[in-house]
This record gives structure tokens, C-alpha cells and sequence, in this order.
């Protein structure tokens, strides 16, 4: 993630000789953008951050806005530890350790967690629930094809952020005795369809859909070789119909881990010609983005048209 950019609190600029209508003038404008009440931020550096860095900048806001000790926990959590989700809107959620129905507002939604099961972690200047409890918590109460993201995501070590990769069986231990039956057994879904061998949340959330759709399960970063060599790994593939399939998401065209050295052109054209040598040997490709993730029956139209097959009822044998 970028840095991001600072905060600007309205009492700060009141010290300062800077009004109210003077930061609201400038907010209308368009060189300041309210993140929420009495805190800004430069218009500029807002427009260029991504999704997920707007959102990570919301619970910084929020964070500056409360007078007590605030834990968060989900999404938020999930946002400072660089934990990828799903969903362009979430609330900021945070504990309260006090159960009478809890205090939300204002954009944050607070969830009853009872003191003796909370262990909070400082992380990046802010109070959040630790990685393991994060993704439980994200796997007990987001929809199934949600909470496989971040389950996959933390099986793998995130060497961007200098941590380990976690273990089935530690996420399993972290549940103890913390969730309702109905929440325990979400969580025990989620991780035992997490695998980590995918590589992104776009690929994680299409295995996931891939599920809950009926169709049957592929073959995860399956290696694929023509008469010069390797011709690369397919993200999803399925032997019985020799249908290869692939998620493009805009961070192999962008990211520099991925274009190694090459312009985002160059990497369209290389990936064009990685199909070509793919469909060469015999095989079917079917490609889809974010775009055909979020919009309802997209990806499962997609996979029908190219002939992916459906699970067969277990009393067919």
C-alpha cells in the first residue's frame, strides 16, 4: 500500500487562524475532500488512492475522531493489517466491550465482543484485533465467497508487510469457544475450502463463486507446456474439458512485481500471445475480470458458454 496521505483536522486549523467556512470553501471546490466530520484531506492525493486506500484512510479518520481507547476489528482490522476483502463500502467497524447493544454511528459500526476473548495489537498507530481473531471474525460474518478471500490470503506468508503465512490448524485454535455453533461452523467452511495457492483476492473470490455456483472444482496454477517449453501456469484449469481459466486483474498490468520492466502494452500483447500458445495445445481459455465478478450471474454465464462442467449429485456415483 502507498503512503497515505495526512490528515487535516479541523481543530487543528482553528489554532491556526483557518475557519470553518474557509475548509468548507475549499471542500466545495474540490481541493479538499471531508473523509468525515472535521477531518480532510488533499483532493488530490484522495482522487489518486485506491478503493481499499480510501477505506484504510476512513479508519485512520475515525480513529482521530474518537476521545476514548477504540479497537477495531473486521474490515477495518483487516485494512491495517493488509488483509484484502471484498466490498467497495464497508462500514469502519470497532469493539465495544460493554454488552448493551453497542454504539453505532456515524459510519462505524461497533460489534459486542466480552473483554476476557479480546486481545488487541498497535499497528500502524491504531488499537486492532489480531490477525488470526481479524480473519475469523471475517470468516464468522461475511457471506462464504467474501470470507474465503481473507482466509486464503493469511495461508500464504505476506512478504509485503513481514509476516508469516498462518496455519489451518491455528485459525482453527482461535476459534475456541469465542463464536456461536452457527458462526464456528462458517468459520470451518471458510478454512477448510481456503487454499493457498491462490494468488490474489480476484482469484480467491472466483474459486469461491466457482463453489457456490455448482460447477466443479479445478485445478489450481496448473502448468502448461507446448512443444519451446513452459508456456506458463493457468489460475484455474479443468481436465475433463480441457478448459483453462483465467482472472485479469488490472494489478498484473500495473503492479512492477508483475511487469518486470515491461509498459503495460508489452504485458497485454505477452499475455495475448500466452493464449495463443495455450489454446495451440488443445486447450480452451475463459477469461474474466472484476468487472464479471461483481455483477450477478456474469461469471457463471462465462463458465457455461465454455463448457465448464457442473457437480455431479454424489448419488450418481
Amino acid at each position: 500500500m502507498n503512503e497515505l496521505p495526512r490528515l487535516i483536522l479541523t481543530r487543528d486549523h482553528l489554532q491556526q487562524g483557518v475557519t470553518p467556512k474557509e475548509l468548507a470553501r475549499r471542500c466545495k471546490s474540490g481541493a479538499l475532500v471531508r473523509v468525515r466530520q472535521g477531518i480532510y484531506v488533499d483532493g488530490n492525493a484522495w482522487r489518486a488512492l485506491r478503493f481499499w486506500e480510501q477505506y484504510r484512510l476512513r479508519v485512520s479518520a475515525a480513529a482521530e475522531a474518537f476521545s476514548t481507547t477504540t479497537i477495531f476489528a473486521r474490515h477495518s482490522a483487516a485494512s491495517v493489517w493488509g488483509i484484502p476483502t471484498i466490498g467497495l463500502w464497508n462500514p469502519v467497524h470497532a469493539l465495544t466491550l460493554q454488552n448493551d447493544g453497542g454504539r453505532s454511528r456515524a459510519g462505524v459500526l461497533r460489534h459486542y465482543a466480552p473483554p476476557s476473548g479480546v486481545t488487541a495489537v498497535r499497528r500502524e498507530g491504531l488499537l486492532v484485533t489480531g490477525r488470526v481473531r481479524t480473519v475469523l471474525d471475517l470468516a464468522a460474518f461475511t457471506p462464504f465467497a467474501e470470507a474465503v478471500v481473507p482466509v486464503d490470503h493469511v495461508l500464504r506468508a505476506d512478504t509485503a508487510h513481514g509476516l508469516q503465512a498462518l496455519t489451518k490448524d491455528a485459525l482453527v485454535a482461535g476459534i475456541d469457544g469465542s463464536y456461536s455453533g452457527a458462526a464456528r461452523r462458517r468459520i470451518l467452511a471458510a478454512v477448510e475450502f481456503a487454499d493457498p495457492r491462490s494468488g490474489s483476492a480476484g482469484e480467491s473470490f472466483s474459486r469461491a463463486l466457482i463453489a457456490v455456483a455448482g460447477f466443479e472444482p479445478p485445478d489450481l496454477q496448473r502448468e502448461i507446456r507446448d512443444g519451446s517449453g513452459l508456456v506458463g501456469f493457468t489460475d484455474y484449469y479443468w481436465d475433463k474439458v480441457r478448459v483453462a481459466g483465467e482472472f485479469d486483474g488490472i494489478e498484473k498490468y500495473l503492479k512492477p512485481e508483475y511487469l518486470k520492466g515491461r509498459t503495460a502494452s508489452q504485458a497485454v500483447v505477452d499475455e495475448k500471445l500466452r493464449e495463443d500458445r495455450i489454446r495451440a495445445v488443445g486447450n480452451g481459455v475463459v477469461r474474466w475480470t472484476w468487472a464479471d465478478l461483481m455483477a450477478a450471474g456474469r461469471l457463471e454465464r462465462k463458465l457455461v458458454a465454455a463448457g465448464v462442467p457442473r457437480r455431479r449429485a454424489r448419488s450418481a456415483g
